[in-house]
């Protein structure tokens, strides 16, 4: 019998599998990193956004960070809870939820500022290797856009 047949479903074979390890490594070594400002590593992802956006609807912050809403929508109720967000319907169209930055949310900031760096530290690629990957990862989320 041909085992040959069979090379594509091999572990080692699998792009995926590599970018679904690696990520799960990433999230878990922010962990340390996040944990002392209360924010998981999806709660981050959010306030990076809100960090330079200041406003926008559920839609475009869900379309930014590759979220659906029933993913986002308990998110956002958590960092409303602590303060670092207010949610509110759209004067214009009820319809459009709009997500804003608080005070609080903008002074976590602050704390937030060594994340980068750390996380940076932790990460065994020259500043080519993963601007390398950062250009390929970005072209590959830009092939699942419809």
């Amino acid at each position: 019998m041909d085992e040959h047949k069979y090379d594509a479903l091999k572990l080692e074979n699998q792009l995926c599998f590599p970018l679904y390890a690696a990520s799960k490594e990433i999230v878990k070594r922010y962990r340390p990193y996040l944990e002392p400002l209360g924010l998981t590593y999806t709660q981050y992802l959010v306030m990076m956004v809100l960090w330079e956006q200041r406003q926008l609807n559920v839609k475009e912050l869900g379309d930014r960070l590759y979220l659906d809403s029933g993913t986002l929508t308990p998110v956002l109720k958590n960092l409303e809870s602590k303060g670092y967000l207010a949610r509110c319907r759209s004067e214009k169209d009820e319809r459009v939820l709009l997500v804003s930055i608080t005070e609080d949310g903008t002074a976590l900031r602050d704390r937030a500022l060594p994340v980068p760096e750390k996380m940076g530290s932790c990460v065994r690629l020259d500043s080519e290797e993963a601007l390398a990957l950062y250009t390929l990862l970005h072209k590959l989320l830009g092939g699942f856009e419809e």
